[in-house]
């Protein structure tokens, strides 16, 4: 784990404590020192505390729905095809979702609107490339109506219910808003387990899911979310130019031209809109003011780094 930085710090000890609430309580009490999942409801009470503070990061971990563009029909719904096989479905579904809206009624400020998924310190990342589409109603009936539903459809929206932060919230809000342009959603709401289960067994049609980069680079997206055939690819997305430029991802020593390839790869998804991105997560930990443990998008600490003020 390496030496530590502050000669003060004698002993670090990890303490479980199932209950959220009470992680909360035995921080303000002063019986535990650091807490790394703080509730979004928590972090007002905790800052209003005289010896604690909150510090946050965007993770390396991006929120986004996935559409089975790939089946002939869908599994749910009322059109008797496949409406996400046509480009101007799925960015008539991206444009009608107000993310800026989640982020304040919903993440209340804790989330990154992301146009892409992959996070700033991933290589392969560009501000530009990350920029969404602008969110507009009128624009989405007008693209739903070219594509050849002028009073929309109906599908089913699975989502986890205790994974990612206010996921059920989240999707219940994307419900709403996508019935303002005529597509009806069903929500399906479950525990995490049964629905990454369902979801790796090619039963959903439209689904949420989150997606971090531990390797902190772009072939990790491509090689589990767009190649062809890929154990996360649950869009049945497949792209030649794609599955090729992810084998020159795993060979090409020279980074300029890798980095070329990779940049590449990302406008061919992102115009594509395989995927809707939703937002980058923001994490947040809470402490005693006297302790510093440096927050990282990887959500883990590292205690080497640690120190205490006197």
């Amino acid at each position: 784990w390496g030496e530590m930085k502050d000669k003060k710090i004698i002993q670090i000890e990890l303490k479980p404590i199932k209950n959220k609430d009470t992680r909360i309580t035995a921080l303000l009490s002063g019986e535990i020192d650091l807490v790394t999942d703080p509730s979004i409801q928590d972090l007002k009470r905790i800052e209003s505390s005289s010896g604690h503070k909150v510090e946050s990061t965007t993770q390396a971990r991006t929120i986004f729905l996935g559409m089975d563009q790939g089946s002939k029909r869908l599994r749910t719904g009322n059109t008797g095809d496949n409406p996400f096989k046509k480009k101007k479905v799925r960015q008539a579904l991206y444009q009608a979702i107000d993310i800026e809206a989640i982020n304040k009624n919903v993440m209340r400020g804790l989330s990154e609107p992301a146009g892409i998924i992959t996070h700033p310190g991933v290589n392969g990342y560009t501000t530009n490339l990350d920029k969404r589409l602008p969110y507009d109603v009128n624009a989405a009936k007008k693209l739903l109506a070219e594509a050849g539903y002028p009073n929309g459809f109906e599908v089913k929206l699975s989502c986890p219910n205790n994974k990612y932060m206010n996921d059920i919230t989240i999707c219940t809000d994307i419900v709403g808003m996508l019935s303002k342009i005529g597509v009806k959603v069903n929500l399906l709401a479950q525990n995490k387990n049964k629905h990454f289960k369902e979801l790796k067994d090619n039963q959903y049609d439209f689904y949420m899911l989150g997606w971090g980069v531990p390797t902190l680079d772009s072939h990790y997206v491509f090689n589990y979310l767009y190649k062809t055939g890929a154990s996360w690819n649950k869009t049945n997305f497949s792209n030649k130019k794609v599955d090729a430029a992810i084998r020159v991802m795993e060979k090409e020593v020279d980074l300029d031209k890798r980095d070329a390839v990779i940049a590449e790869a990302w406008k061919i998804v992102k115009d594509d809109i395989t995927y809707i991105p939703l937002h980058h997560k923001v994490i947040s930990w809470a402490s005693n003011k006297n302790i510093n443990v440096p927050i990282r998008i990887n959500k883990e600490p590292l205690f080497k780094f640690a120190s205490i003020n006197k």
